[in-house]
């Protein structure tokens, strides 16, 4: 297959791309590497993609839809995986304007070149954060209409424009809701990579809340082995990937200070109200439509993170939280 990955320097995006070369398949990236957290990350996901012979790369930012029409003319696709998104949901608040245009007005211009090129097949990436207030396990049939953040609200915006262009043009889609993804290379705005940095560094952790709060953490191996799973025909399906088993942040930094062999100094700060208290995803349609679950407990993937920290220290001890 020839796959279009957008956000390819991003953290989900550049471990899908390196899943599909590594099995042989073509992949065309495009990221526009803004500047949301440090650029040297994305620069560094994007060297490892380079390595590939099958690997193109273009500059290109969704919300530019020209440039993205130069890209659909110069290849025909088998598929598009829509990774790039304004990530962060505190930062959604500051700036809410950028979330609505890349995350719905950018996914609207990628439905609408695939409508106009004939590009059957998307794969949406979407977020656990949609399920604000709703019960848990979440379940992918929950109404999810109460979205306590902008970024939240993006997301749900390019869900529905997506069923949509299924509905009026056949395109088949499959819209997945990550839960808290990490590992190696992740995202430095994200809990467990500050968590690692700032306790090797030896500087205070910033902590939202008193801890308590759980997320279903899912590794990005397991991640990816989803989205690729996800290029199957659907019609139009809204599929979980998550871990299944929720732990508390606490429990994480625990896991980080044992293999780190030092005590993380704490400093609390007030819970933020756009934060969810807790996650947890019901991932039996990923187990029936994509015979799909998680492999990677938390104790190793925080493992394999801490390795892939010590490993690149020399660059990542620079990386600006």
């Amino acid at each position: 297959m020839k796959v279009l990955i957008t956000g390819a320097a991003g953290f989900v995006g550049w471990k899908t791309s390196q899943r599909l070369l590594e099995e042989g398949h073509q992949v065309v990236g495009v990221d526009n590497l803004n500047d949301y957290y440090d650029v040297s990350v994305k620069e560094w996901r994007l060297r490892q993609l380079e390595a590939f012979e099958e690997f193109t790369f273009y500059r290109v930012d969704i919300e530019d839809k020209e440039a993205l029409e130069e890209v659909f003319s110069k290849h025909r696709f088998d598929a598009v995986i829509n990774e790039a998104a304004r990530a962060g949901v505190r930062y959604s608040l500051e700036n809410p304007w950028v979330y609505l245009s890349t995350n719905a007005e950018g996914t609207l211009n990628l439905l609408e070149l695939m409508r106009k090129y004939e590009v059957k097949k998307m794969v949406l990436a979407s977020t656990s954060s949609l399920y604000a207030g709703q019960e848990m396990p979440f379940k992918e049939e929950l109404p999810v209409n109460t979205p306590i953040s902008p970024y939240a609200a993006s997301k749900k915006a390019a869900e529905v424009m997506a069923y949509s262009y299924h509905y009026l043009y056949g395109l088949d889609i499959t819209v997945l809701r990550y839960f808290t993804v990490y590992g190696p290379a992740g995202r430095p705005d994200m809990s467990i990579f500050r968590f690692v940095k700032w306790v090797m560094q030896g500087e205070p952790i910033e902590l939202f809340g008193d801890g308590s709060q759980s997320r279903d953490f899912t590794y990005i191996d397991d991640v990816a082995e989803g989205t690729v799973r996800a290029l199957r025909p659907v019609g139009y399906e809204i599929i979980n990937l998550g871990g299944d088993n929720p732990h508390k942040l606490m429990e994480a930094l625990e896991l980080i200070e044992g293999m780190l062999g030092k005590k993380a100094r704490i400093e609390f700060k007030d819970f933020h109200k756009a934060d969810m208290k807790a996650t947890w995803a019901d991932i039996s349609k990923a187990r029936e439509l994509l015979n799909w679950e998680p492999k990677v407990s938390l104790e190793e993937g925080i493992r394999r993170t801490v390795e892939w920290f010590k490993e690149n220290w020399d660059w990542l001890k620079e990386v600006k939280l």
